[in-house]
């Protein structure tokens, strides 16, 4: 945990350095107003803060309000909600952001114009999730039955040593007990690794969120247009709100301790405002336009991308929709599939301001 705390932090430090640079592409200096500008960008830090902390919190509350309980239909439906949020975030929102960043007239023909690199980073970062998702569970499961297995065998050692007469008798009864024991292992053990596989999709959920919320703020807080901000403010706001649900459902499932709980949530929640402010202290060196800025605006956006589609389809949606619980309910599959539709349609209609 410590580890992706500490990588996030110097991703939040070492975007702005990467994208401060001269413009070598003409920009629109129309529209212009420093000063009606900055009034809107704290608009902004206050109201994404806000909607950010109770997005992410609602799902949380879980344990304090029993109709947000995991066991709960309501939270399904909220997870549903939430996932076509992050669904239509990546598609969206973010690829098309990638692949016109990363196709802009300010970059060169050769290589950039050639070839779809928005694309190859999506995938690439789809399949690369996959494996840390993959090897990740692969570890815990292996952890968790190195772990388990001495008890079962020093019980069987000592049904072999305990009694010297009646061998037919004490295997058959060892056999019994073995395999009684192997079918509660089993439980316990798929318990275990399933709570350790959704706090590892939970922190990669986050580092997912937290690339696209980077740059989201420092874009805001670089630009000095009131027309190109008012709109974003608004947009911005519910954006944070439903990735929050989205993100707070997941950390709800982990079962993280308080502390760690707290932390994440901190975290989703301060992102962007703090990527604004960056934007607001390099907004004399920052260019949208910098072939610098393009190429890692491209670069990360694909790649966040690519994390958020693979989230949302293979450990959100596809966990949930093909659990025995959702299809044996067909109202709770009927209502999943309403929310899901539902989140997905509101986060499409925003791409039309954000």
């Amino acid at each position: 945990m410590n580890k992706v705390v500490a990588f996030k932090l110097l991703f939040l430090f070492l975007l702005p350095i990467l994208v401060s640079s001269e413009c070598t592409c003409d920009e629109d200096a129309n529209d212009r107003n420093k000063t009606e500008a900055l009034k809107y960008k704290v608009v902004a830090v206050a109201s994404i803060l806000l909607a950010g902390g109770i997005g992410v919190s609602i799902p949380i509350l879980g344990k304090i309000i029993p109709a947000f309980h995991p066991e709960n239909n309501v939270f399904f439906l909220i997870k549903a909600f939430a996932a076509g949020v992050i669904l239509a975030t990546g598609f969206v929102h973010i690829l098309p952001d990638a692949f016109d960043s990363l196709s802009s007239p300010c970059l060169p023909e050769k290589p950039w114009g050639d070839f779809p690199f928005a694309g190859l980073m999506a995938m690439i970062s789809a399949i690369g999730t996959m494996m840390v998702d993959l090897l990740a569970t692969s570890f815990y499961r292996k952890a968790h039955l190195t772990t388990k297995q001495k008890p079962i065998n020093s019980d069987e050692e000592k049904g072999g040593h305990g009694h010297g007469h009646g061998h037919v008798d004490v295997h058959t009864h060892s056999t019994h007990g073995h395999a009684h024991g192997s079918v509660l292992l089993s439980s316990e053990g798929s318990e275990t690794l399933d709570l350790s596989r959704r706090r590892v999709i939970s922190q990669v959920l986050e580092l997912g969120i937290l690339v696209h919320s980077v740059i989201i703020g420092v874009s805001l807080g670089a630009s000095e247009s009131p027309k190109t901000i008012k709109p974003l403010v608004a947009a911005l706001t519910f954006h944070q709100l439903f990735e929050g649900m989205g993100l707070g459902g997941c950390i709800s499932e982990a079962r993280f301790k308080v502390k760690k709980t707290a932390i994440m949530a901190i975290f989703f929640s301060l992102t962007t405002p703090i990527g604004i402010a960056i934007g607001f202290g390099i907004s004399t060196v920052y260019s949208e336009t910098s072939p610098t800025a393009l190429i890692v605006e491209g670069i990360f956006n694909s790649t966040a991308a690519g994390i958020l589609i693979y989230m949302a389809l293979v450990d959100l949606l596809a966990a949930d929709f093909m659990s025995s619980r959702m299809q044996d309910s067909p109202k709770l599959l009927i209502g999943a599939n309403i929310f899901l539709l539902l989140g997905a349609g509101c986060m499409s209609l925003l791409a039309k301001w954000a």
